[in-house]
């Protein structure tokens, strides 16, 4: 009985180690999809008009993401995930005045969740291993970043100009959600 037991929580190791790294090999075809159907969306909403370029600023994305190279497949997530969550929370903000089309934005933000969806099981399975790794310590620079978005959406009062802007650095976010994708290798 105790050999029967062993054997079955042994072969529940090793299917739930090859069930993790099948997950990264799908999760990367499931993440590249989703960023080029959002990228698509993103496009479809009208661009910055010419008037709109005097507003933009540089909301400085961290430096970690310019040298995303010396991330790990758990750093990848760790971050993709944060991106993601930050970008979902920001498309549910007043965009009334964008004249966007409500139909892109929740198909969007659909798309999103599905990503996001797709990430939590690996990306709670990574902060309960608690071993902190470069992703850790890129968080809150994003968390920064992205609170620095809101808070110009904020001292535009949600305008058009400042959406158009957003709408910008959130395609940039995209190419750098995209490379960093690749790093989820098995």
């Amino acid at each position: 009985m105790t050999y029967w037991c062993l054997l079955q929580m042994v072969l529940l190791l090793c299917f739930s180690t090859t069930a993790l790294s099948m997950n990264y090999s799908l999760l990367r075809f499931q993440q590249r999809r989703s960023i080029a159907v959002c990228q698509k969306l993103l496009r479809q909403l009208p661009s910055t008009p010419q008037h709109c370029l005097e507003v933009r600023m540089d909301f400085q994305v961290p430096e970690e993401m310019r040298q995303a190279q010396q991330f790990r497949k758990e750093d990848a997530v760790l971050v993709i995930y944060e991106m993601l969550q930050q970008i979902f929370g920001i498309l549910t903000r007043d965009f009334s005045s964008t004249g966007w089309s409500e139909t892109v934005i929740e198909d969007l933000l659909v798309e999103l969740q599905g990503q996001m969806d797709h990430l939590e099981p690996i990306q709670k399975e990574i902060m309960q291993k608690k071993n902190f790794t470069m992703g850790d310590m890129t968080v809150p620079h994003l968390k920064k970043y992205y609170f620095n978005l809101v808070e110009y959406l904020k001292s535009k009062d949600y305008n058009s100009c400042a959406w158009a802007v957003v709408r910008a650095e959130m395609l940039r976010n995209f190419s750098f959600l995209k490379s960093l994708t690749g790093y989820l290798r098995d």
